[in-house]
């Protein structure tokens, strides 16, 4: 089908304006997300299936959890996390995380004995990504767009919903910011499912604050601000609520954390805005 010219030239800009800004300007992705909110008020549990963006920094979701018990003592969040180093999409065995009597099936209380789960859903939510550049990477990027699919559908089989956590670009490679965010969108717009724009995220503190290292030394994993800011992402997308203030700070000085916090939050608002 022939785009109209009007359509091309603005495109056009658009990415030139994208690659001409690199790390200086608002990195957004060129297609809006279809779906602004999560779609659950205040969900009760979730499952981070992913990689070792997720599991660096003892694990993205402890981070989110304890964000969570500075908001509001008496609200908690079950979660767990799923990930095998360098890992893709398509190396989860999705299915078989929902599978009777395995993940979730028991705990244990302040006395170490087990409790044993009865839960009516195993997870609300599924929060999942791909390899670190795998949705952009030439030989890969069609894996990524058949397993959002694929994942997609299988984690709704069960009565979960599907969220697609955008990742960053490697800290010598800032073209990636745009890359991920309109492959993680238009992927998740497909899918119906729900967008974290920490890669967004990244970008935006980068840009002002060049001084606060999101990352480790390869110059892809995140140092512990990066999976604090990504906390704070996560928190402010799913819950549409500014982390600022929130006293939890992963052992950040104030000032750093709070300067994370605000990032997120700005980034959340402008990504979802109408």
């Amino acid at each position: 089908m022939k785009v109209p010219r009007a359509s091309r030239v603005l495109r056009g800009l658009l990415c030139a304006a994208l690659l001409g800004m690199g790390w200086a300007g608002q990195l957004w992705a060129q297609t809006k997300p279809r779906l602004l909110d999560v779609g659950i008020e205040n969900p009760a549990s979730a499952i981070y299936i992913g990689n070792s963006f997720f599991y660096y920094n003892n694990s993205l979701h402890s981070h989110v959890g304890l964000l969570l018990r500075a908001a509001d003592a008496k609200y908690s969040m079950r979660s767990v996390s799923v990930t095998i180093s360098g890992s893709g999409f398509d190396w989860h065995d999705v299915d078989s995380y929902f599978r009777p009597n395995a993940v979730s099936s028991y705990s244990f209380d302040a006395k170490n004995r087990i409790v044993f789960n009865k839960l009516d859903k195993l997870f609300e939510l599924a929060i999942m990504m791909d390899c670190s550049q795998c949705p952009i990477h030439p030989q890969l990027k069609g894996v990524f767009r058949d397993y959002a699919r694929k994942n997609s559908d299988t984690v709704r089989k069960y009565g979960t919903r599907p969220v697609l956590f955008m990742s960053w670009a490697y800290a010598d490679a800032p073209e990636m910011t745009a890359q991920l965010a309109e492959a993680y969108t238009q992927a998740a717009n497909e899918n119906n499912a729900f967008v974290i724009p920490a890669g967004l995220a990244f970008a935006r503190s980068v840009a002002r604050r060049p001084d606060i290292n999101l990352y480790a030394a390869d110059k892809r994993h995140p140092s512990l601000a990066g999976t604090y800011l990504s906390a704070c992402t996560v928190y402010a997308s799913l819950f549409k609520k500014s982390p600022v203030e929130l006293k939890y700070t992963a052992g950040l000085d104030d000032a750093t954390a709070k300067f994370l916090q605000t990032m997120a939050w700005e980034t959340v608002q402008e990504y979802f805005k109408p």
